[in-house]
């Protein structure tokens, strides 16, 4: 990220603009017009990869936080389409890192084949920890930052933060030449990537679907 995109993304946090799961929940919300979220069918995709890289998950664990103001959208998103997968969700919260080793001891006891982990910034701040919890328990992990993956976690289809921030500074341009951020429409990101550790998988004795891996924007030997 370039200073000046780093500027037009801090710039964007003090104008107030916030995180909504849609456009409508933001509107009916009354919250600032321009909102950038990737929505909560990104967790949907998300449980398809991992089913698709381990087709012999049955039982899926899904750690989220639920104080995050999207919690609710994302848990419906998830549980459609873990019906369509046939998969069993088992929802598993944490508000902090005092709360992972509780959350991963639940996991362990209904024998959770994989793990999914939504996009709590908390989570993100804590991936590390995250990271050595999932190889502790031996959980293949699909996360929701690159930068989880690049701290040891298996994989993430996570948004384009380069496309999201030079998106985020085409706003904050407007705002500063007088535009009302309440007349700004809602946006979603568009690009994703996938990003995947192989040092991680041959740490869990798991093999990557050459389907999924061919598809990988970027992997980490």
């Amino acid at each position: 990220m370039n200073r000046r995109n780093a500027l037009f993304a801090l710039l964007l946090g003090l104008l107030g603009f916030s995180v909504a799961p849609r456009a409508a929940e933001a509107q009916q919300a009354g919250k600032v017009g321009t909102t950038f979220t990737a929505g909560p069918e990104i967790f949907g995709k998300q449980l398809q990869i991992l089913k698709e890289t381990f087709p012999g998950a049955s039982r899926v664990a899904i750690l989220s936080n639920p104080a995050d103001p999207s919690f609710a959208l994302q848990a419906r998103e998830v549980e459609a389409t873990a019906r369509s997968l046939r998969i069993r969700l088992q929802h598993v919260e944490a508000r902090g890192p005092e709360e992972f080793e509780s959350a991963f001891a639940a996991m362990a006891r209904e024998r959770a084949d994989a793990l999914l982990v939504t996009g709590s910034s908390t989570f993100l701040a804590h991936r590390a920890r995250l990271a050595q919890l999932a190889m502790k328990g031996r959980l293949p992990t699909m996360l929701s930052f690159r930068e989880s993956v690049e701290a040891g976690g298996l994989m993430a289809c996570a948004v384009n933060m380069a496309a999201f921030v030079g998106r985020a500074a085409v706003y904050v341009d407007k705002i500063l030449k007088g535009a009302k951020p309440a007349d700004l429409p809602v946006e979603q990101p568009t690009k994703f990537e996938l990003v995947i550790n192989l040092k991680t998988a041959k740490a869990l004795g798991a093999s990557i679907a050459p389907s999924v891996l061919a598809r990988a924007d970027e992997v980490i030997q």
